[in-house]
């Protein structure tokens, strides 16, 4: 998602910013904030997360928006603390009341349980989601208290594991790949359990190779901009270049590098690498995304402006 418009004022700025999103705020408020610190003219957040959770947002500045979409589609994991005995209308804390029932489980019947919700599964997204029907989202339908067939969606569950349990709470650690709903987990868990329940906190740790510790709070950015020295802040930013971490690496030579940023294709040579890849100069700079075809031949998916 990227922040609309181009206010007067505001400056290139490239980079990757992982901020620990607070809760309370939705990801494009948190967006808009993060922009306005750095003055930055172009941005967009790389994964959404409810005003409820909190945790690992990534956040793309300038150049870096260009490879927004290969977050947007990397594995998350999170920490989820799910309230037992209770279903919302929204799966989550956010929601009303809807059912109450007794907690006749323990932790042994939990851990029991969720082997089965590994692997790939179907899911069905929650009304209260962004999906669209028919040109609206659906979360708009909800609050009309409308109700609209949904289409299950293949997702697949890497790792679920047990952190804790009480009488009516427990927080597990799940591994996910892109498009899985946490609060849909949360729910469905408890209907095996035959007690409902409700996503009652989330703490997102990762989204692809960035997790906690490379997370910063809006309070520590704030205090960085209020300090004399502008360079501050852009120590914190990632280079554009981390948004392809997870991909190989093709280093190019002069003459190549001059090819592919003309369109031209070049030969991969001996590199080894097949599908996207990641592109560099011998001196060790960005240069774009990549693709080495069946043949051996590499062509430029997505590149670097040069310009700046």
């Amino acid at each position: 998602m990227r922040a609309r418009g181009k206010p007067r004022g505001y400056r290139d700025v490239d980079g990757i910013l992982i901020l620990d999103k607070p809760i309370g705020v939705s990801s494009n408020q948190a967006l808009q904030r993060v922009r306005k610190l750095f003055n930055a003219r172009k941005a967009g957040h790389c994964g959404s997360l409810d005003p409820l959770a909190t945790g690992v947002l990534p956040i793309c500045l300038g150049e870096a928006t260009k490879f927004s979409s290969y977050l947007l589609g990397a594995d998350k994991s999170y920490r989820a603390v799910c309230r037992l005995g209770q279903t919302t209308t929204t799966g989550d804390a956010e929601g009303g009341v809807v059912k109450t029932a007794a907690v006749c489980v323990d932790a042994g019947q939990v851990e029991e349980l969720l082997p089965r919700f590994v692997g790939e599964i179907d899911q069905i997204p929650p009304m209260y989601s962004a999906l669209k029907h028919q040109g609206k989202r659906l979360y708009q339908l909800a609050r009309e208290g409308k109700q609209v067939e949904r289409e299950p969606r293949r997702i697949e569950i890497f790792r679920l594991e047990l952190l804790w349990f009480d009488d009516e709470n427990m927080e597990i650690d799940v591994s996910c790949s892109k498009g899985t709903y946490i609060r849909t987990l949360a729910e469905d868990i408890g209907k095996q359990l035959g007690c409902g329940a409700h996503l009652a906190a989330l703490h997102r740790s990762r989204v692809g190779a960035f997790d906690d510790c490379d997370a910063v709070t809006m309070e520590h950015l704030q205090s960085l901009r209020q300090q004399p020295g502008g360079d501050r802040l852009e120590q914190l930013l990632l280079p554009v270049g981390a948004a392809l971490a997870d991909f190989p690496e093709v280093v190019l030579n002069v003459s190549d590098s001059l090819d592919i940023r003309r369109g031209k294709r070049v030969d991969a040579g001996v590199c080894k690498v097949s599908g996207l890849c990641r592109l560099s100069s011998e001196e060790g700079v960005f240069i774009g995304l990549g693709e080495v075809a069946a043949d051996g031949e590499l062509k430029a998916k997505r590149l670097m402006n040069t310009a700046r």
